[in-house]
């Protein structure tokens, strides 16, 4: 039995060599390239003034993406857009406008990825004055209804400020949540004190 074993480990050992040489020369081989170009990271299409909406169950508008150039990238299906441009519809409450230098869509448009001045609006209705939310960064989920960042946040509403580190938005439920580092502040509306003239004089 051991001399058996003995005879053949010599074989053994040249089949183990002969196929860690082949792993080896499939790793450090360059991986051939598709005539298709998929593995290249070009663009398959350009779309100039780009506009597509999100329709509910009952036919009134959900959303809507616009953007001034939209460039799609087949080897990831990412969609990088120039001046992008999402609003939220509400037609009992006023709609939210969300506006950045920049975006990548992925997953099909399940997450946008806003870059550059971003600035969220709620416009001012019903004795709400508008909000603005700025910052550098804003991961959303037009689905979900859902914002969020963990970049430095600006909010301006009427004469209340706010800031902080990370932000989550719901447009649902219209609640923000300032994550970290919060500061804020308010000032009364200035209001006109009109001169009474006193008796006999003019």
């Amino acid at each position: 039995m051991n001399d058996k074993l003995v005879t053949w480990s010599p074989l053994i050992l040249l089949a183990l060599l002969a196929t860690l040489s082949f792993w080896l020369d499939r790793k450090v081989q360059p991986q051939p390239h598709a005539p298709d170009g998929s593995t290249r990271h070009d663009p398959d299409f350009i779309v100039e003034t780009f506009s597509a909406v999100k329709m509910n169950p009952d036919g009134t508008r959900r959303y809507a993406l616009a953007a001034k150039r939209m460039v799609h990238y087949p080897d990831d299906n990412s969609t990088h857009l120039e001046l992008p441009r999402l609003v939220y519809f509400d037609y009992l409450r006023a709609p939210v406008t969300i506006r950045s230098e920049t975006a990548e869509s992925v997953q099909g448009g399940d997450d946008v990825f806003f870059r550059d001045d971003v600035q969220i609006i709620r416009s001012a209705y019903a004795g709400n004055a508008e909000l603005g939310v700025f910052t550098s960064f804003l991961h959303v989920i037009p689905d979900r209804d859902l914002a969020k960042t963990d970049k430095p946040v600006r909010m301006v509403e009427g004469d209340s400020t706010a800031s902080s580190v990370g932000l989550e938005f719901n447009n649902i439920s219209r609640e923000i949540k300032l994550l970290s580092e919060v500061k804020a502040s308010y000032e009364p509306a200035k209001r006109s004190v009109q001169k009474t003239p006193l008796p006999g004089r003019r």
